[in-house]
């Protein structure tokens, strides 16, 4: 269990752009996959994008599809989401978490979660 930070989120128009960072407090996250996941308002939290330590190679909610782009430098310790043409059903709290390393890539490892950063897309 690593806690996690991210940042980045705000109020953005329809059709503009943001990009989310996620970065380690306390830990690393050397070695596991990473992903991003969102909880809209009034639902469930859903996986939204992972992607893996080496390749790296990435995996995405249909929902998301060709408008945003997870990225993680090793370097820094740190994962992106930039998001691309956002739509106003991309309303959420975005969350950064490891990923379990299972054939779809899409489930989170850590029960923890961090604080989140919130996204706002007005139409």
């Amino acid at each position: 269990q690593v806690r996690v930070v991210e940042s980045g989120g705000g109020l953005v128009q329809a059709g503009g752009s943001l990009k989310l960072s996620c970065a380690p407090s306390g830990g690393t996250f050397s070695g596991y996959v990473m992903g991003w996941f969102r909880q809209p308002p009034g639902k469930e939290r859903e996986f939204v994008a992972s992607v893996t330590w080496r390749g790296p190679f990435t995996r995405y909610a249909e929902s998301v599809k060709g408008r945003f782009t997870i990225s993680r430098d090793n370097a820094k310790d740190s994962v992106y989401l930039q998001i691309n043409s956002p739509k106003p059903e991309d309303t959420a709290v975005y969350y950064c978490n490891a990923v379990q390393n299972t054939a779809t890539y899409s489930r989170p490892l850590w029960t923890s979660w961090g604080q989140g950063t919130q996204v706002t897309v007005s139409s």
